[in-house]
């Protein structure tokens, strides 16, 4: 009998039902194994094919009982266990037939591998849709497992400190009752109740302390749990609703970016209550691991987040995790609001330094944008302001503020104690403009740009309209600079009464004019527009009233009356009024003064009259001028000089503007060549810059040469001043050169200084035969003219500036200006003294000025022979002097 023990019938085993997850195998019928003899006697190898995607078939029960069981081979053995990890048993929902022979199921191999293909793709499915799921609750329980370690821990943590205090407590009790039996000496029985009483007391305050660092715990739990829950909830969408509208997260970032950046105190805010939630749970985490009351709990914890040192002094595992805990949170929290404390100040100077603070003044001169005739016009400010003992202007320009400063800091001049104030911002904006008071501003200069005028002009216009929109309104006015004339009438349209207007163009061309015709009179225009000698003043004096004008001539010892301002005429301002106009109560008189403060009426002098001397007047003759260079108002100036030139004179134009684009130029205009009465006009072709055009001009026998800026280089000062004063010069030169000898010698007289076979002082000769007028935009050229003196020359900026300072201080004077610089009415002159004196006269002041008044003219100052400066409202009225005939007057008059 063999000792081996039969092998278990295969009936004994159920059937081993397998499947792999992933990869299909193929059908029995291709797999062929033939065992070789020398793979008998060992182990048998496993097939190829790991897993099988079909069930093995076991021996049917028929054929167990017909034929002897066979043992198991180790092969199968092995197999079966070294597989039997990567095998578990699944039920799917296709049912397989089993066949009773392997035959069998080899021939129904092939309608199966059809089945298999289409229940392979929805077990994929299903697999994919279980995958994914099994994703999305992973994400989702991962949040609570953390909270469950939290939770767990958090409890292990309280129960470790629960019982290192029961221990306290329980060694406590222990030495205070040994305590008591030793100190008492059984003088009083030892009372349990109130033991007990003690114990039940304590055990509520031990639940309190657990639940205050469950809850501790807790609200430190929820930040992490909400986040987990946008988290899965954003992730969760399906793609469709992700492309209409953004995530969940997204939406709570961007309100909570919203509500950061438009609430002005919203991070201090938010500091706030983080500070107030560390301290609170700290608290409540403190008062669930010591033995303190909760309000000691909550001071401490204060302590804590205020100084991080404190929690040194702590005992324990449980305190000593807690505190350090809200140490390192009050380090974080003083850590963000030193930054904001920071971020603050910085912000303060930063805004301060970039002039983004408002201007809390009144009464103040409000100068809106930047040009170069600023500096100009902040010097004559300073200059009126300074009998007031200095005042406020205040510059707002689109340009940085610390550049600004930096400019005017380099400006040579003394302010005078008048304060400047810089401030960046645009005139176009109502924010802005409230920044900088406009409210509260006495007046309001709006500057014109550097560049082409309308487009300049264009943007004053849409300052004007800013300023008109300021909902509190104007309490000054507002005075314009403009470019082009016919741009005005738009501005004071949309400004009505507030706005004044001064046309800086048109102001200087017809400046030009009359400077070309009477030499001298320049210099006069400067003395009168500033505010450094005389200027023009308008006051009521009650006690003039019924005093006939030219009474109140005489009634000023310091002062010189031009004109008055009727009550009857609306307020009209009449420039020397006939000598019978008799003071209404109300009118006002218009004076030229150094200061508005420094004259007053005297009681009437008693002046002898001076009989008329009546010397006829020649006259006028026809002159010959020659304009050089081309400007966008040439043809306003040449109506200009049709109205002030006698009948016969020429007007020669000279630049390189071609001729027949020229006269379509000047028609464009507006203006009408026909029309013109008194001049003729005579075309040259030309670069004002090139000798030899110059020389083939008769420049020896023109009366008087304009040299304007050209309008190709009116942009840039320094450029526009290189080309006059090299258009100058070499007109000098010229009419040096052909002038005769003996002439120069003759006229060297007065002008010697310089030797007589030097450039300049041939220069100076030439210049007593012709008057040239050179436009100046640069102040610094001025004093290489003025060196020189080969030039009667004119300041267009700085006279802007002047006109724009005084209009400012007193918007009436602009109605004066209007009148001195139009075609028609009263403008300067200068006089001979001839028309009123004979040679060796003498007179006082007072009676000349009688004298002219009965030619209906105001002597407002003379210039003595000798000298080159006219004096402006001269001293000593009364007193006489010895006058000479080439003595020269300066009066108010009608244009002849």
């Amino acid at each position: 009998m063999d000792s081996r023990e039969p092998s278990p019938s295969p009936s004994a085993s159920p059937p081993s039902v397998s499947r792999d997850w992933f990869f299909p195998a193929p059908s029995p019928s291709f797999i062929h194994h033939t065992p070789t003899p020398s793979h008998r006697h060992h182990l048998h190898k496993p097939p190829t094919r790991r897993f099988s995607t079909y069930p093995k078939h076991s021996t049917s029960p028929l054929h167990t009982t017909s034929s002897p069981s066979p043992s198991p081979s180790p092969s199968s053995s092995h197999r079966d266990l070294k597989y039997a990890g990567f095998r578990r048993r699944t039920n799917f929902s296709r049912h397989y037939q089993r066949s009773p022979t392997p035959e069998a199921a080899v021939s129904s191999s092939l309608p199966h591998q059809k089945c298999d293909v289409s229940d392979d793709k929805n077990l994929s499915l299903n697999k994919f849709k279980e995958f994914s799921g099994g994703r999305l609750k992973f994400r989702w329980q991962m949040p609570f497992l953390v909270a469950v370690l939290i939770m767990t821990f958090s409890s292990l943590v309280h129960k470790n400190i629960s019982l290192h205090n029961q221990t306290n407590d329980l060694q406590a009790q222990i030495t205070k009752l040994n305590g008591r039996l030793q100190a008492c000496n059984l003088l009083q029985p030892i009372d349990f109740d109130d033991l007990d009483s003690e114990e039940n007391v304590e055990i509520p305050n031990k639940r309190l302390k657990s639940i205050s660092l469950i809850i501790s715990v807790t609200i430190l739990s929820i930040p992490f749990l909400f986040l987990k829950y946008v988290e899965y909830i954003s992730k969760s969408r399906s793609p469709d609703n992700l492309k209409e509208e953004a995530s969940l997260n997204k939406r709570i970032a961007y309100k909570v970016d919203v509500f950061l950046s438009v609430r002005p105190y919203s991070k201090p805010l938010a500091l706030l209550v983080a500070t107030l939630l560390l301290i609170g749970v700290g608290g409540l985490a403190l008062f669930g691991v010591t033995d303190d009351s909760l309000a000691d709990c909550m001071w401490l914890s204060w302590t804590y987040v205020a100084d991080s040192g404190n929690h040194a002094n702590s005992e324990g595992v449980g305190p000593r995790l807690v505190s350090v805990s809200i140490s390192f949170g009050g380090m974080l929290i003083f850590a963000m609001m030193l930054g904001l404390v920071t971020d603050a100040i910085s912000e303060k100077f930063d805004s301060l330094r970039k002039g983004r603070s408002e201007v809390v003044k009144k009464d103040h001169t409000l100068i809106l944008g930047w040009s170069d005739k600023l500096g100009s016009l902040l010097n004559q400010l300073a200059i009126a302001n300074e009998s007031m003992g200095g005042g406020i202007v205040v510059v707002m320009a689109e340009r940085d503020k610390e550049e600004m400063e930096l400019d005017i800091a380099k400006m040579e001049f003394d302010f005078r104690q008048t304060s400047v104030i810089c401030r960046s911002g645009s005139p176009l904006i109502l924010a802005d403009l409230k920044k900088v008071s406009v409210s509260k501003a006495r007046a309001i200069i709006v500057l014109a740009e550097d560049g082409n005028a309308d487009q300049s002009d264009a943007r004053a216009l849409r300052t004007v309209l800013s300023l008109t929109g300021v909902k509190d309104g104007l309490r000054g006015h507002i005075v314009v600079e403009l470019g082009d004339l016919d741009n005005e009438v738009l501005v004071k349209l949309v400004g009505g009464d507030l706005v004044e207007t001064v046309v800086a163009h048109d102001v200087i061309g017809r400046l030009m004019i009359q400077c070309a015709r009477q030499p001298g009179l320049a210099q006069v225009w400067e003395d009168i527009l500033g505010f450094e000698n005389c200027e023009f003043y308008i006051k009521r004096w009650p006690q003039l009233d019924g005093m006939q004008f030219e009474d109140v001539l005489i009634s000023f010892p310091d002062a010189i009356p031009c004109g008055v301002k009727s009550a009857s005429c609306n307020g009209k301002i009449i420039l020397n009024p006939d000598e019978s106009y008799v003071l209404q109560e109300g009118d006002e008189v218009l004076v030229i003064a150094e200061d508005d403060d420094t004259y007053a009426p005297v009681p009437l002098p008693t002046v002898k009259e001076a009989p008329f001397v009546h010397i006829s007047r020649p006259s006028r003759k026809p002159q010959k001028i020659l304009l050089c260079g081309w400007r966008r108002d040439i043809d306003d100036m040449i109506v200009v000089l049709d109205a002030f030139l006698a009948p016969g004179s020429e007007l020669w134009m000279f630049n390189e503007v071609i001729e027949g684009v020229r006269e379509q130029k000047l028609i464009d205009g507006g203006l009408d060549i026909e029309r013109l009465m008194n001049i003729t006009l005579v075309h040259r072709e030309g670069n004002a810059v090139i000798r030899r055009h110059l020389e083939s001009l008769p420049l020896e026998s023109f009366d008087s040469i304009l040299i304007l800026a050209d309008e190709s280089v009116e942009d840039s000062a320094i450029q526009a001043d290189s080309r006059s004063l090299a258009t100058l010069l070499l007109i000098r030169d010229i009419q040096a050169k052909r002038l005769p000898y003996r002439e120069a010698k003759a006229s060297q007289g007065r002008k010697g200084s310089f030797s007589q076979g030097s450039w300049i002082g041939e220069m100076q000769q030439a210049s007593d035969k012709s008057v040239i007028i050179s436009e100046i935009l640069d102040p610094r050229t001025k004093n290489l003219l003025s060196m020189s003196r080969i030039s009667d020359y004119v300041l267009s900026n700085e006279l802007v500036s002047m006109a724009l300072a005084m209009v400012a201080e007193d918007r009436q004077i602009n109605d004066v200006l209007e009148e001195l610089f139009a075609e028609e009415g009263n403008e300067m002159h200068i006089r001979q003294a001839d028309l009123y004196l004979e040679d060796g006269e003498e007179l006082s002041f007072y009676e000349i000025l009688l004298r002219a008044r009965q030619r209906r003219e105001i002597v407002i100052g003379y210039r003595s022979g000798n000298v080159e400066k006219a004096v402006i409202n001269p001293p000593g009225k009364m007193e006489k002097r010895r006058w000479s005939v080439k003595d020269v007057f300066v009066v108010i008059a009608e244009k002849e």
